[in-house]
C-alpha cells in the first residue's frame, strides 16, 4: 500500500462527509455522475458519513433535480452566469472555494476529459493529492480512511493509495466501473444553491463556438452488446466483419489495444486498461489474445463469449463461452444464424 506524504499542516478533524463532482455537457448529466452517486452512496453508508453532490453551472436546475430521485442527502449548486460554458479556470476556482469553505473528507470525480483536467488543478488549489483512474475504493476498516486501488505498471499489478495527511482524499474514477446509483420513487435530498465569488476576469479562456465532428460517437459505457476485435482480426477489412455482426446484435464495435496501435480501428473504440472500462450485457471478443490489461476493461461483463483459433488462448480462460476457430467462418455462421431466427421471430 502506497503512502504519499505532503507537507501540510491541517486539523483533519474538521473534514467530514463525502462530496461527488457533477460532471455535465451542456446542461446533460453525464452518466459518469449517477456511477459517482452510486459509488459515493456506498462509501457513506460504509463510515457513517453524508452524501453531497456538487455541481458547476448556470440553468441546470431542471436537470438537478431529477438526481434528486438518487441518494443524494444534497446537492450543492454552484450557480453563475460564467458557469454556463464549460471552463477551466471558473470551474476549478469554483468547486475548490467551496472544498475549502465547506471541508469535504473525500471528493470523487469522474476520470473523464473534463474530470482529469479540473480535478488535478483542484487538488493542488487545496493543497492535498489526488489518485487518478481508481477502479475499486473502500474505506479502511481500521481508521476510516479511503483505500483507492488504480492498475499500476502497464496493468500488471494493482496498487492500493492512502492519503494519510491531507484532506480531502481525492480520487478520479473510470467510467464503467462502478454500478449506478439506484432512483428512489420520490426526492431523496434537496437542492441548494450556492453563489460563488467569481469574475471574468477569473476566466483567460473566452468561449468562441462549438464546432462538431461529422463522426458517429462511440459510447461504449452505454452499450448492452460489445463485439470487439483484436489482432487476430488483422486488417480494416476484418474489422468490417467485427462491425457486421455488431450490427446483427445491436450492439458497439470495441477493440483491444493492440488491434489500435496497429491502426486497424480509431482509438474511440479501445476496450481495457488505457481505454473504456465497460460491462456490457454481451462481450464478444474476436481474435482477442486475454492480455490481462484488456480483461481489466471487460471482464465484469455479465457474459463474455470469446472467438479464437487458439485454444490456449488466455480469453479462454475469462469467457463464459468459447470457439475455437476461424473468425472469418465463425461470424458470417453467426451472423446467418441470427438472421435465420430474427426471420423465424425467435
Amino acid at each position: 500500500m502506497a503512502r504519499a506524504k505532503v507537507n501540510q499542516n491541517k486539523n483533519l478533524e474538521t473534514y467530514r462527509d463525502i462530496w461527488i463532482i457533477v460532471e455535465q455537457r451542456e446542461g446533460k448529466i453525464h452518466p459518469v455522475t449517477t456511477e459517482l452517486i452510486g459509488e459515493g452512496r456506498r462509501l457513506a453508508d460504509l463510515s457513517g458519513k453524508k452524501l453531497y453532490a456538487v455541481a458547476a453551472g448556470y440553468g441546470i436546475e431542471e436537470e438537478l433535480e431529477k438526481l434528486l430521485r438518487y441518494e443524494i442527502d444534497q446537492i450543492l449548486y454552484i450557480r453563475h452566469p460564467l458557469l454556463e460554458t464549460f471552463s477551466t479556470d471558473g470551474y476549478v476556482k469554483a468547486i475548490a472555494g467551496l472544498i475549502e469553505k465547506l471541508k469535504p473528507e473525500i471528493v470523487l470525480s469522474g476520470a473523464t476529459s473534463i474530470g482529469r483536467d479540473i480535478t488535478p488543478r483542484i487538488a493542488a488549489r487545496v493543497g492535498t493529492g489526488l489518485t487518478a483512474d481508481c477502479t475499486k475504493l473502500d474505506i479502511d476498516e481500521t481508521d476510516g480512511k479511503l483505500l483507492m486501488t488504480r492498475p499500476a505498471f502497464g496493468g500488471n499489478l494493482m496498487a492500493t493509495i492512502v492519503c494519510p495527511n491531507n484532506r480531502p482524499q481525492m480520487s478520479t474514477v473510470r467510467p464503467g466501473v462502478m454500478e449506478r446509483a439506484r432512483v428512489r420513487e420520490h426526492a431523496y435530498g434537496k437542492l441548494v444553491e450556492v453563489n460563488p465569488d467569481l469574475c471574468a476576469d477569473d476566466i483567460r479562456v473566452r468561449f468562441r463556438e462549438t464546432i462538431r465532428r461529422e463522426k458517429k460517437a462511440v459510447n461504449l459505457t452505454e452499450a448492452k452488446v460489445i463485439v470487439s476485435g483484436g489482432r487476430g482480426v488483422k486488417g480494416e477489412e476484418g474489422f468490417r466483419l467485427i462491425r457486421s455482426l455488431a450490427d446483427a446484435l445491436r450492439g458497439e464495435v470495441g477493440a483491444s489495444r493492440a488491434a489500435v496501435e496497429a491502426g486497424f480501428i480509431d482509438s474511440g473504440h479501445q476496450v481495457g486498461q488505457t481505454g473504456t472500462t465497460v460491462r456490457p450485457e454481451l462481450y464478444v471478443a474476436c481474435g482477442i489474445s486475454g492480455a490481462i490489461q484488456h480483461l481489466a476493461g471487460m471482464e465484469e461483463s455479465k457474459c463474455i463469449v470469446a472467438i479464437n483459433k487458439d485454444p490456449n488462448a488466455p480469453i479462454f480462460k475469462a469467457c463464459d463461452y468459447g470457439i475455437v476457430g476461424d473468425l472469418n467462418e465463425v461470424i458470417p455462421a453467426l451472423i446467418e444464424e441470427i438472421k435465420s431466427r430474427e426471420a423465424d421471430g425467435v
